[in-house]
């Protein structure tokens, strides 16, 4: 069996690349580089966040807390569904405006996330 501790740094080390490669493509975004649309460019960032996402169910299962009796898992993992529908809208949205709006409410979902898994707590600071 592979040691929590492994899956725990891979998790935080594909948090760490996810936020690199959303970052990246955002910029690229912004720039209205031909880059964005490089295979490459969007393919790495599903390996990593397929990756993370896995990650995270394997250390949930190990740790037998789930999403709906763990309310800090509940509120991570519907920050993660949001954070996938902003981050499409800020790469794909029809109009500037809604790009950037979407860009920073994925950032502001991503940092929940990160918050949350912090303290184990859905509401982080309180």
């Amino acid at each position: 069996m592979i040691d929590h501790s492994l899956i725990k740094l891979i998790h935080v080390s594909c948090v760490a690349l996810s936020l690199l490669g959303f970052t990246l493509r955002s910029s690229l975004m912004l720039i209205n580089s031909p880059l964005l649309y490089r295979r490459w460019v969007r393919t790495i960032p599903h390996l990593v966040d397929s990756t993370l996402f896995f990650s995270g169910l394997w250390m949930a299962w190990n740790l037998h807390q789930y999403p709906g009796t763990s309310p800090w898992l509940s509120a991570k993992l519907a920050a993660l569904i949001a954070y996938i529908i902003l981050g499409a809208m800020a790469l794909r949205g029809k109009t500037p405006r809604r790009r950037y709006l979407s860009l920073v409410l994925a950032y502001a979902c991503f940092f929940y996330m990160v918050a949350v898994a912090l303290t184990r707590s859905p509401l982080p600071g309180l």
